[in-house]
């Protein structure tokens, strides 16, 4: 996995990030993987619950830094991430990876036989900032939103992008259906391009974007359906059971939420 320099580690010595042009509240790095102690903490996250207007407060400065920002949820049986099997070791790098052939090869391997894979989505216009559109997420998360999350917390990941976050941290929520992440980030990165999303949060094997360019048509939402249910089957499969039900509610949709058993 490819990375660049982090600047966490001045955060041992420095935890109010002030040397980062940051203010931090009291918070707590992860170096946790399921091989040991990581060389460098993939991630920090505040001690406290996440609140409306902290994401919108700390990304700009965070984004400086070379720091990006994102949900991490501490509560559920599995706790915060210094329980989740982290495995940087194991990732590739997202760029690395095509985001269709991805998304084929997954396709190939879920879906019926006389099914053919429908290649990717277009691209919708953006109906908000993709920056915006994260924020606003985020808050409706922080303040008792969607259960997706029972103790979301805000954390800090040295990645390029958004995208990259599940791979930087070796996040293994996807275990049953992708172990290397990365693939996965490479679709997300495509997902940013094509529907300015923004990963907003992540617990042990859920994970959830803002959109700034979600489908307006049916059309539109069953293309990108397809694409949702080779990067995440259970959402169909043990949700709405048909990729017509699932796409009905894309439509408009302004957060994407996948869950892996």
């Amino acid at each position: 996995m490819a990375t660049l320099p982090n600047p966490l580690p001045k955060l041992a010595s420095d935890p109010s990030g002030r040397s980062l042009g940051l203010r931090l509240p009291p918070g707590r790095l992860i170096d946790t993987t399921d091989q040991g102690v990581w060389h460098e903490p993939l991630l920090w996250h505040a001690e406290r619950a996440a609140a409306p207007g902290n994401w919108a407060a700390l990304g700009g400065p965070a984004a400086r830094a070379g720091l990006v920002p994102v949900l991490v949820d501490l509560g559920g049986s599995q706790g915060g991430p210094q329980r989740w099997d982290l495995a940087p070791a194991d990732m590739s790098y997202p760029g690395d990876h095509d985001a269709e052939e991805v998304l084929a090869d997954l396709w190939e391997e879920w879906a019926a036989e006389d099914e053919e894979w429908p290649g990717l989505a277009g691209a919708p216009s953006l109906q908000a900032d993709p920056g915006a559109r994260a924020a606003q997420v985020a808050d409706l998360l922080a303040d008792e939103g969607p259960s997706w999350f029972e103790a979301p917390h805000l954390a800090l990941v040295p990645a390029r992008r958004s995208a990259d976050v599940p791979a930087v941290i070796g996040w293994s929520g996807p275990v049953n259906h992708e172990n290397d992440t990365a693939r996965l980030s490479a679709v997300l990165r495509s997902w940013e391009d094509r529907f300015g999303t923004r990963v907003v949060g992540i617990g042990f094997d859920v994970l959830a974007v803002s959109v700034a360019a979600p489908p307006t048509t049916v059309a539109e939402a069953e293309s990108v359906a397809a694409e949702h249910f080779a990067f995440c089957p259970d959402n169909v499969l043990q949700g709405s059971g048909t990729l017509k039900a699932y796409a009905a509610g894309l439509i408009g949709e302004h957060a994407w939420s996948f869950w892996w058993d």
